[in-house]
Protein backbone atom coordinates (compact mmCIF):
# COMPACT_ATOMS: atom_id res chain seq x y z
CA UNK A 1 0.00 0.00 0.00
CA UNK A 2 1.16 3.50 -0.81
CA UNK A 3 0.68 4.79 2.75
CA UNK A 4 3.10 2.17 4.07
CA UNK A 5 5.75 3.26 1.61
CA UNK A 6 5.22 6.91 2.52
CA UNK A 7 5.38 6.00 6.22
CA UNK A 8 8.71 4.23 5.66
CA UNK A 9 10.16 7.29 3.91
CA UNK A 10 8.94 9.59 6.70
CA UNK A 11 10.34 7.34 9.43
CA UNK A 12 13.65 7.16 7.60
CA UNK A 13 13.76 10.94 7.13
CA UNK A 14 13.21 11.52 10.86
CA UNK A 15 16.08 9.17 11.72
CA UNK A 16 18.22 10.81 9.05
CA UNK A 17 17.86 14.16 10.82
CA UNK A 18 20.29 12.94 13.49
CA UNK A 19 23.39 14.69 12.15
CA UNK A 20 26.28 13.11 14.05
CA UNK A 21 29.06 15.40 12.80
CA UNK A 22 26.97 18.53 13.28
CA UNK A 23 26.11 17.51 16.86
CA UNK A 24 29.72 16.62 17.69
CA UNK A 25 30.84 19.93 16.19
CA UNK A 26 28.39 21.86 18.35
CA UNK A 27 29.77 20.03 21.39
CA UNK A 28 33.13 21.54 20.41
CA UNK A 29 31.55 24.95 19.78
CA UNK A 30 31.98 24.83 16.01
CA UNK A 31 29.71 24.41 13.00
CA UNK A 32 31.33 21.58 11.05
CA UNK A 33 29.95 23.09 7.84
CA UNK A 34 32.24 26.10 8.25
CA UNK A 35 35.38 23.95 8.15
CA UNK A 36 37.14 21.80 5.58
CA UNK A 37 34.83 20.79 2.75
CA UNK A 38 31.81 22.35 4.45
CA UNK A 39 30.16 18.94 4.61
CA UNK A 40 28.67 17.39 7.76
CA UNK A 41 29.82 13.87 6.99
CA UNK A 42 32.42 11.36 8.07
CA UNK A 43 35.38 12.48 5.96
CA UNK A 44 35.10 16.15 6.91
CA UNK A 45 34.58 15.24 10.57
CA UNK A 46 37.74 13.12 10.47
CA UNK A 47 39.79 15.87 8.85
CA UNK A 48 38.38 18.63 11.05
CA UNK A 49 37.94 16.93 14.42
CA UNK A 50 40.27 13.94 14.18
CA UNK A 51 40.01 10.20 13.51
CA UNK A 52 38.21 9.45 16.77
CA UNK A 53 35.30 11.73 15.97
CA UNK A 54 35.39 10.71 12.34
CA UNK A 55 34.74 7.09 13.33
CA UNK A 56 32.02 8.16 15.78
CA UNK A 57 30.41 10.15 12.98
CA UNK A 58 30.50 7.19 10.63
CA UNK A 59 28.94 4.76 13.08
CA UNK A 60 26.34 7.29 14.18
CA UNK A 61 25.28 8.00 10.60
CA UNK A 62 25.32 4.33 9.57
CA UNK A 63 23.47 3.04 12.62
CA UNK A 64 20.63 5.53 12.28
CA UNK A 65 19.76 3.84 8.97
CA UNK A 66 19.96 0.41 10.60
CA UNK A 67 17.70 1.49 13.47
CA UNK A 68 15.21 3.06 11.05
CA UNK A 69 14.96 -0.19 9.07
CA UNK A 70 14.62 -2.26 12.23
CA UNK A 71 11.78 -0.02 13.42
CA UNK A 72 9.89 -0.32 10.14
CA UNK A 73 10.51 -4.07 10.16
CA UNK A 74 8.74 -4.46 13.49
CA UNK A 75 5.99 -2.02 12.51
CA UNK A 76 5.14 -3.58 9.15
CA UNK A 77 6.44 -7.15 9.13
CA UNK A 78 2.96 -8.63 9.67
CA UNK A 79 1.30 -6.39 7.09
CA UNK A 80 4.09 -6.56 4.51
CA UNK A 81 5.30 -10.11 4.88
CA UNK A 82 7.38 -10.98 1.85
CA UNK A 83 7.71 -7.30 0.87
CA UNK A 84 9.94 -6.08 3.66
CA UNK A 85 13.05 -5.70 1.55
CA UNK A 86 11.32 -3.06 -0.57
CA UNK A 87 10.01 -1.41 2.61
CA UNK A 88 13.57 -1.37 3.92
CA UNK A 89 14.73 0.37 0.74
CA UNK A 90 12.01 3.01 1.12
CA UNK A 91 13.12 3.53 4.72
CA UNK A 92 16.74 3.70 3.61
CA UNK A 93 15.96 6.30 0.96
CA UNK A 94 14.13 8.37 3.59
CA UNK A 95 17.15 8.16 5.90
CA UNK A 96 19.49 9.31 3.14
CA UNK A 97 17.17 12.22 2.31
CA UNK A 98 17.04 13.21 5.97
CA UNK A 99 20.82 13.00 6.21
CA UNK A 100 21.50 14.91 3.00
CA UNK A 101 18.72 17.48 3.32
CA UNK A 102 17.88 18.15 6.99
CA UNK A 103 15.29 20.92 7.16
CA UNK A 104 16.77 22.50 10.31
CA UNK A 105 20.17 22.90 8.60
CA UNK A 106 18.74 24.68 5.56
CA UNK A 107 18.75 21.31 3.75
CA UNK A 108 22.55 21.22 3.78
CA UNK A 109 23.65 17.97 5.37
CA UNK A 110 26.05 15.20 4.43
CA UNK A 111 26.65 13.23 1.25
CA UNK A 112 24.80 10.11 2.35
CA UNK A 113 27.49 7.44 2.00
CA UNK A 114 27.67 6.47 5.68
CA UNK A 115 23.87 6.42 5.82
CA UNK A 116 23.78 4.29 2.66
CA UNK A 117 26.27 1.85 4.15
CA UNK A 118 23.85 1.51 7.05
CA UNK A 119 21.07 0.76 4.57
CA UNK A 120 23.27 -1.89 2.98
CA UNK A 121 24.07 -3.35 6.38
CA UNK A 122 20.37 -3.56 7.22
CA UNK A 123 19.79 -5.55 4.01
CA UNK A 124 21.63 -8.40 5.71
CA UNK A 125 18.22 -9.11 7.26
CA UNK A 126 17.13 -10.19 3.79
CA UNK A 127 20.18 -10.93 1.62
CA UNK A 128 23.78 -10.88 2.86
CA UNK A 129 25.28 -10.70 -0.66
CA UNK A 130 24.74 -6.94 -0.85
CA UNK A 131 26.69 -6.30 2.36
CA UNK A 132 29.66 -8.44 1.34
CA UNK A 133 29.89 -7.00 -2.17
CA UNK A 134 29.56 -3.40 -0.94
CA UNK A 135 32.40 -3.89 1.54
CA UNK A 136 34.60 -5.59 -1.05
CA UNK A 137 33.96 -2.93 -3.67
CA UNK A 138 34.65 -0.03 -1.32
CA UNK A 139 37.79 -1.37 0.33
CA UNK A 140 39.36 -2.75 -2.84
CA UNK A 141 38.81 0.59 -4.60
CA UNK A 142 40.18 2.44 -1.56
CA UNK A 143 43.25 0.20 -1.35
CA UNK A 144 44.02 0.83 -5.02
CA UNK A 145 43.24 4.55 -5.32
CA UNK A 146 43.27 5.93 -1.75
CA UNK A 147 40.31 8.12 -2.74
CA UNK A 148 37.36 7.87 -0.33
CA UNK A 149 35.04 9.69 -2.73
CA UNK A 150 35.88 7.47 -5.70
CA UNK A 151 35.56 4.33 -3.59
CA UNK A 152 32.17 5.50 -2.29
CA UNK A 153 30.89 6.08 -5.82
CA UNK A 154 32.22 2.67 -6.88
CA UNK A 155 30.27 1.11 -4.01
CA UNK A 156 27.07 2.89 -5.02
CA UNK A 157 27.45 1.99 -8.69
CA UNK A 158 28.12 -1.61 -7.71
CA UNK A 159 25.03 -1.62 -5.50
CA UNK A 160 22.82 -0.55 -8.40
CA UNK A 161 24.37 -3.04 -10.84
CA UNK A 162 24.09 -5.89 -8.34
CA UNK A 163 20.46 -5.09 -7.55
CA UNK A 164 19.52 -5.13 -11.23
CA UNK A 165 21.61 -8.15 -12.27
CA UNK A 166 20.74 -10.31 -9.28
CA UNK A 167 17.13 -9.21 -9.50
CA UNK A 168 16.87 -10.19 -13.16
CA UNK A 169 18.54 -13.52 -12.42
CA UNK A 170 16.06 -14.14 -9.57
CA UNK A 171 18.92 -14.27 -7.08
CA UNK A 172 17.19 -11.95 -4.59
CA UNK A 173 14.65 -14.11 -2.83
CA UNK A 174 12.94 -11.21 -1.06
CA UNK A 175 11.93 -9.56 -4.34
CA UNK A 176 8.99 -10.79 -6.38
CA UNK A 177 8.42 -9.82 -10.00
CA UNK A 178 6.18 -6.86 -9.13
CA UNK A 179 8.71 -5.36 -6.70
CA UNK A 180 11.87 -5.66 -8.76
CA UNK A 181 11.31 -2.41 -10.66
CA UNK A 182 10.57 -0.60 -7.39
CA UNK A 183 13.84 -1.84 -5.95
CA UNK A 184 15.78 -0.84 -9.08
CA UNK A 185 14.29 2.66 -8.99
CA UNK A 186 14.93 3.15 -5.27
CA UNK A 187 18.57 2.06 -5.50
CA UNK A 188 18.90 4.12 -8.68
CA UNK A 189 17.72 7.23 -6.83
CA UNK A 190 20.20 6.53 -4.02
CA UNK A 191 23.00 6.18 -6.56
CA UNK A 192 22.08 9.37 -8.43
CA UNK A 193 21.91 11.27 -5.13
CA UNK A 194 25.41 10.06 -4.23
CA UNK A 195 26.79 11.34 -7.53
CA UNK A 196 25.00 14.68 -7.17
CA UNK A 197 26.31 15.17 -3.64
CA UNK A 198 29.83 14.25 -4.80
CA UNK A 199 29.84 16.51 -7.84
CA UNK A 200 32.64 18.70 -6.44
CA UNK A 201 34.68 15.59 -5.61
CA UNK A 202 34.15 14.35 -9.16
CA UNK A 203 35.50 17.66 -10.52
CA UNK A 204 38.56 17.38 -8.28
CA UNK A 205 39.09 13.76 -9.30
CA UNK A 206 38.96 14.81 -12.93
CA UNK A 207 41.57 17.55 -12.51
CA UNK A 208 43.76 15.61 -10.07
CA UNK A 209 43.26 17.80 -7.00
CA UNK A 210 41.16 15.43 -4.89
CA UNK A 211 42.87 14.58 -1.59
CA UNK A 212 43.75 10.97 -0.93
CA UNK A 213 43.10 9.36 2.45
CA UNK A 214 45.78 10.41 4.92
CA UNK A 215 47.01 13.19 2.65
CA UNK A 216 47.63 16.49 4.38
CA UNK A 217 46.09 19.65 2.99
CA UNK A 218 48.67 21.90 1.40
CA UNK A 219 49.33 25.17 3.19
Amino acid sequence: MIWQRIACIVIGYVFGLFQTAFIIGKMHNIDIREYGSGNSGTTNAMRTLGKKYGFITYFGDALKAVFAVILTYFLFRNQCEGRMMVMALYTGLGTILGHNFPFYMNFNGGKGIAATSGVLLSLALFDWKFVVMAALTFFVALAITKYVSFSSLCMMTGFLIEMIVWGQLDMVRQLNAAEKMEAYILVGIMTVLSFIRHRENIKRLANGTERRIGEKKEA
